[in-house]
């Protein structure tokens, strides 16, 4: 069976305290966060962290990161072939790119983007525990 995980994270200022949030069935099952850190350093953790809480069984990810799915299902390839350069400068985060690429290659994962902030009560629950891993929450 598919597990159906919701990711989200946060840094309030950005850069700043940070926090992410993986959800199973509405409820948290890893939470994370950086003292210094941006939000999207916070969304790739919150996929790494889903990922590897799958432990290798197939899973779906819904994430409002276009960005971080857009690495993963457009640029990483291309930017693993060229030594991981980018035609224009470096590529930020490559500690996070590498690690969640490989894990994405390795693993049964499917990616499901989803508009942010639009009342989907899943993602607005992990928007609502990044938060709360960013102030300290812990399960």
């Amino acid at each position: 069976m598919t597990k159906v995980l919701w990711t989200d994270g946060s840094a309030s200022p950005n850069p700043g305290p940070g926090g992410f949030a993986v959800l199973e069935k509405g409820k948290p099952v890893v939470l994370g966060s950086e003292k210094r850190t941006t939000n999207i350093r916070m969304e790739g953790l919150a996929m790494i962290a889903a990922i590897k809480y799958a432990n290798g069984e197939s899973c779906e990810i819904h994430s409002d990161s276009e960005f971080w799915i857009n690495v993963l299902t457009k640029w990483a390839t291309g930017w693993a072939q060229n030594g991981w350069k980018k035609k224009k400068g470096e590529i930020a985060n490559l500690d996070i790119v590498k690690e969640l690429y490989q894990l994405y290659q390795e693993n049964p994962v499917e990616l499901v983007w989803v508009r942010g902030h639009v009342g989907t009560e899943e993602n607005e629950l992990a928007d609502e525990w990044a938060n709360r891993a960013r102030k300290g929450e812990r399960l």
